[in-house]
């Protein structure tokens, strides 16, 4: 019923407008033509155009509804009042505009400064409140519990993350944004896009082949984190990528993500927030290893015949080969590899025999030797 109310709406006020735009043309012009098929003619060319601007106007309203209901409350609020107070500034420095007496022609000037200017300020008003808008409303509300948390140190707001052309080709940023690792906005540089289309142009196979897979990512982050995902396009002068990503750095007072270990360096020298991909790998590996040995209790029996089962100090099951009959006793073992999904990580490892007891190693030559000895003084057939 709503939608049809909206397309009716914008028919009528198509049609009217159409109607009454006839007085507007020159009166050269209504002597030469029937001024009533005129008349006609422009109530039908707004009635159709009232129609699309209906249809288009429809459509931002599904979205923009679809956005509302999804919305957290106080995004919501701190962008009405950004555009409120942006439409607030529009109309103050219209006023002058308005008061001008201009006559003829140039009176289109009025509507036309009143509609630019409402449109650029509502836009930007709306723009700031969506990038700062929770500090927009602790201004409001300084007594609200996020704004104390803020104020004790207990919360801190996140921070954009910088995004350099190294990390972007590494790929597994896809994964960090994905998982929750990364918070805040993530900044892409003009700087960085257009090295990466540098990358790809090239005549260099493998240069090329990380361009355009650097530009399929990014090509990936938009359509994933459409909201989350911003192309900074402000110039900065520098000798080149690394220098003006640090400038950006600084000015935005974000973090940059990273996996050159020289430009991480030269951040952290320059007193910056930094996120080196290569620390970041090396904090979440495992504390356990292939190749590792170490001294574990079989605990129980495993799935399999010959499995025993250990733990190590963390809680981590350790499946270990040929360990059924130790079950209880305690033995070096080797880790061989591991296993890692979302519910968890699970080890495998072997028996050391290298390390066994010394004793059995000799008990183990001394049965041998009898029978060698044996076989080698056992007569042979002939002799018989």
């Amino acid at each position: 019923m709503v939608e049809a109310l909206i397309l009716i709406l914008f028919l009528i006020s198509g049609s009217a407008t159409g109607w009454m735009g006839v007085h507007l043309l020159p009166q050269e012009l209504l002597d030469d033509v029937n001024a009533q098929w005129v008349r006609f003619g422009l109530t039908a060319a707004g009635a159709g155009i009232g129609i699309v601007a209906g249809l288009v106007f429809r459509r931002l309203r599904q979205q923009l509804m679809r956005q509302v209901r999804t919305m957290p409350t106080d995004l919501l609020v701190s962008r009405a009042v950004g555009l409120i107070l942006g439409l607030l500034v529009a109309n103050l420095l219209l006023a002058p505009i308005l008061l001008l007496p201009l006559a003829g022609a140039s009176s289109l000037v009025k509507p036309l400064a009143a509609i630019l200017s409402n449109g650029f300020f509502g836009v930007l008003g709306y723009n700031l409140a969506e990038v700062h808008g929770r500090t927009l409303l602790r201004l409001f509300n300084p007594t609200s519990t996020e704004a104390l948390l803020v104020a004790d140190g207990v919360l801190t707001p996140a921070t954009a993350k910088i995004l350099d052309t190294s990390v972007i080709i590494d790929g597994r940023i896809r994964g960090m944004v994905g998982c929750g690792l990364l918070e805040g906005k993530v900044i892409v540089a003009q700087t960085v896009i257009d090295e990466m289309q540098q990358l790809a142009d090239s005549n260099n196979l493998e240069k090329r082949g990380k361009g355009r897979r650097g530009l399929k990512l990014l090509n990936e982050l938009r359509e994933a984190y459409e909201r989350r995902l911003v192309i900074n396009t402000t110039r900065y002068d520098g000798a080149g990528t690394d220098d003006r990503l640090l400038q950006l750095t600084e000015d935005t007072g974000g973090t940059l993500v990273t996996a050159d270990f020289n430009l991480a360096q030269v951040a952290r020298l320059k007193d910056l927030k930094v996120m080196n991909l290569s620390e970041l790998v090396i904090a979440l590996r495992p504390e356990v290893q292939p190749g590792d040995e170490l001294n574990l209790k079989i605990v129980r029996e495993g799935k399999e015949d010959h499995q025993g089962v250990a733990y190590l100090e963390d809680g981590t099951m350790v499946v270990v080969e040929n360990a059924r009959s130790a079950i209880g006793e305690r033995r070096p073992v080797v880790i061989t590899g591991a296993l890692q999904n979302p519910s968890g990580r699970m080890v495998f490892a072997r028996l050391d025999q290298d390390r066994a007891p010394s004793v059995v190693g000799k008990e183990s030559k001394a049965s041998k030797a009898p029978r060698k000895s044996k076989s080698n003084e056992r007569p042979a057939p002939e002799s018989r």
